[in-house]
Formats: structure tokens, C-alpha cells, sequence
């Protein structure tokens, strides 16, 4: 009994031995760990309560790290909008216009202040100046604007965003279809790029540039707002003899100054000419995100009868129409007032070598339907001399195809 509790006492201290031992090889172990004397572990900087293995870094790698970070924001800056600005910009300029406007006294057809002070016998004038802008067409100089921008100019000047400022003259203007050409003396000047406005979409990106403070803080550089295509196909006749058909809308901001300045999608193409805004008011001058452009496909056509013919030669149907009414209709054995009814066709004309005749209804021409004569108005803005239309008309009740061929119209 004595011999068995001898072994449990050496037993007893073996154990309280290792313990001990243990003890004292875990806290040089932890010191050591605390004080990173271990050649593979180290303590981190951010907290002392964590132990983790620091990796070796050299400066070239932290550099390459950030350098690409900062590419990369670069990069994503520089988005389609950007990159269009970037290449449309320099082609759009700054017109200053002075204009002539006659002044009129304003008791000029009083007969009172007449019988005391005889009638004004010559009209005193006064020189205004206008501005607005326009873009670079062809590398010798030519220059597509509004026509309302340089009416009745006496002298302009074209601002380029580089600084030059050059004397130009008006080579043909149209006051029907709102545009006009500028030519300034140079070669090789940067020109834009010319989209489809036929493929424009509602909903693309649009992007307005033009000069609406050129005066004001004497800078050629231009503006850009940016908006949607907000919708197309935009008819307006705001005055008699003027039409606005098929326009492109836009809410990218359009402030005077900028008529005549490109509307340009996110590929950097010319889709329309900035030229007109609605403001709600006579009172708001401003623009309220409803603005409208001509179409460039237009506009293209347009300049090229400008550049080589001084205008736009005017089209020749020799027909003459008028609106229908329910009796006109009921008379002609026709079901309906819309269209128009021919009531006239000069002989040896257009209209006459194509077979119309009077009290015949077009119904159609091209791909546009006619309700009203203001149809058949707006219509010819997209024709041109030589162009051949396909018209749809009733003839007795019976719908009929008729192709007419355009000429010039010749004034006697």
C-alpha cells in the first residue's frame, strides 16, 4: 500500500513538472509572437490585436496599382458624349451679324403731328447686331446656318473656337425651309460628320453645341447641352409661307444663340440644325426643354441647291387644290373630307403630264398622307427639282397610283 502511494506522489509531481514546464514555454513563445522577434511573423500597424503575415511590396508595384485606378476613371469619364463634343466642337462657329432696321417715328401717321411738323419724307435706319451660330460643311468654307440668322445682314463675322474671326458673305438663303449658307475665305478647315436623321430614334442621346454668349463674354468657344430625341416628325406653319415639317424635338437646352448649331447624336454625327424653341410664353425667353430641329437630310439638300444656285429652286406641280367639306365631297361621290381636291391643272405642267385632273382628291404623296393643302405645303420641303413623287388620289370613287415628276417653276 505504502510502494502504491510512493508512485502516485512521483506521478503527482511528473504532472505538476510538465505543467510548469509548458507553462513557461508558452509565454516565451507569446512574448515572442507580441514582440514579432519571429522571423515570419510580424504585428500590424492598424491594430494590435491582430497578428497576420505582412506581404512584401516594392514602390514600382504601389505605383502600377494606382496609375491603373486612375486610368480606369479616366476612361469611364470619357463616355460617348465626350467623345462627340470632342469631334464636333471645332467645327461649330460663332456669327455675329449686324443688320440694317428701318425705325419708324412713331407719330409718323399721325395727321395731327403731320399738319405741324409735315410727314417724315425719309425713313431713318439703325444698325442692330445679332448673333447666332452655325458648322463647318465643306473644307473650303462653307457654313450651314438658319436662314433667321443672317436676314437682312449688312456684314457678319465667323467666330472659330481657335480664335479667328473672318468676314463672311451669304451665298443663297431660303426663307421657306429656314437655312442659309456662309461662305469664309481659307482651305482645309474642319468640317462635321454628317448622320442620318431618317435613323434617328426618340430616346438616343442628343447633343446641342452653339454660341449663346458670344457677345456676352466675347468667347468663341461653344456650349453643349445635352438631352434626349424627344420625339420626331414635329409639324409646325408658325407664320405664312414658313414650314416647319418633320422636325426633330429635343430637351437638351436651346437658348438664343444657338440657332443654327448642330444637334449631334453619341456618335458624333449632325442629325439637325437647332432652330427653334417653345417657351410657353411671350414672357419666358428661355428655353423650357422643348426645342426643335431641322433635319440634316434636309438641310444637306438644301445647301447643295444653295451653294450651286445662289437659292432653292421652287418646285412646279401646276396644280391648284383646295380643303374638302362634306358637301364638296358628297358631290364628287367620296365618303369622307379627308384630303384635298384638285381644281385646277395648267396645261403643260407637271401635274398635267401626269394624267390629274380636276376633281380629282389626293389622298397621299410619298409616304405622307394629306388631310389639309398646309399638308401638300410642308410636303415639298423634302422635294427638290427633278424629283419624282408617287401620289395616291380617287378618281370617281375609285383609288388611282399617279407618279409626278417635278420641274422648276419659272415665274413670267
Amino acid at each position: 500500500m505504502r510502494r502504491v502511494e510512493e508512485k502516485t506522489s512521483v506521478y503527482f509531481l511528473f504532472l505538476i513538472l510538465g505543467i510548469g514546464a509548458g507553462l513557461i514555454a508558452g509565454g516565451e513563445f507569446m512574448r515572442r509572437i507580441y514582440n514579432g522577434d519571429l522571423p515570419f511573423i510580424s504585428r500590424s500597424k492598424a491594430s494590435s490585436d491582430t497578428v497576420y503575415v505582412e506581404p512584401q511590396r516594392s514602390p514600382v508595384s504601389d505605383q502600377q496599382t494606382t496609375g491603373t485606378v486612375d486610368d480606369n476613371l479616366s476612361l469611364s469619364r470619357k463616355n460617348a458624349i465626350v467623345a462627340s463634343t470632342k469631334l464636333v466642337a471645332p467645327c461649330v462657329v460663332g456669327i455675329v451679324v449686324t443688320q440694317i432696321q428701318v425705325v419708324k417715328n412713331r407719330y409718323s401717321n399721325d395727321d395731327f403731328f403731320d399738319f405741324f411738323f409735315g410727314p417724315e419724307l425719309m425713313p431713318r435706319y439703325r444698325q442692330v447686331e445679332s448673333i447666332g451660330s452655325g458648322f463647318v460643311i465643306r473644307k473650303d468654307g462653307m457654313i450651314l446656318t438658319n436662314y433667321h440668322v443672317v436676314q437682312n445682314a449688312a456684314k457678319l463675322y465667323v467666330n472659330f473656337s481657335d480664335g479667328r474671326r473672318i468676314e463672311g458673305v451669304v451665298v443663297g438663303a431660303d426663307e421657306r425651309s429656314d437655312l442659309a449658307v456662309i461662305a469664309v475665305k481659307g482651305e482645309n478647315f474642319r468640317c462635321v460628320k454628317f448622320g442620318n436623321s431618317d435613323e434617328a430614334m426618340i430616346g438616343e442621346w442628343a447633343i446641342a453645341i452653339g454660341n449663346p454668349f458670344l457677345n456676352f463674354i466675347n468667347d468663341a468657344h461653344p456650349t453643349v447641352t445635352v438631352g434626349v430625341v424627344s420625339a420626331l416628325d414635329r409639324n409646325f406653319a408658325p407664320t405664312e409661307g414658313v414650314y416647319y415639317q418633320g422636325m426633330i424635338q429635343t430637351d437638351a437646352a436651346i437658348n438664343p444663340g444657338n440657332s443654327g448649331g448642330p444637334l449631334v447624336n453619341a456618335l458624333g454625327e449632325v442629325i439637325g440644325i437647332n432652330t427653334f424653341i417653345y417657351t410657353g410664353s411671350n414672357a419666358n425667353k428661355g428655353s423650357i426643354g422643348i426645342g426643335f430641329a431641322i433635319p440634316i437630310n434636309r438641310a444637306r439638300k438644301v445647301a447643295g441647291e444653295l451653294i450651286e444656285y445662289g437659292k432653292r429652286r421652287q418646285v412646279w406641280t401646276g396644280i391648284s387644290v383646295q380643303d374638302l367639306n362634306r358637301s364638296i365631297a358628297l358631290s364628287l361621290g367620296y365618303d369622307g373630307t379627308d384630303g384635298v381636291v384638285i381644281v385646277s391643272v395648267q396645261p403643260e405642267s407637271p401635274g398635267h403630264k401626269a394624267g390629274l385632273r380636276p376633281g380629282d382628291i389626293i389622298r397621299r404623296m410619298g409616304n405622307r398622307h394629306i388631310q389639309t393643302h398646309a399638308d401638300i405645303d410642308g410636303f415639298f420641303l423634302d422635294y427638290f427639282v427633278d424629283d419624282r413623287v408617287k401620289m395616291m388620289i380617287v378618281r370617281k370613287s375609285k383609288p388611282v397610283e399617279i407618279n409626278l415628276t417635278l420641274s422648276e417653276y419659272i415665274g413670267k
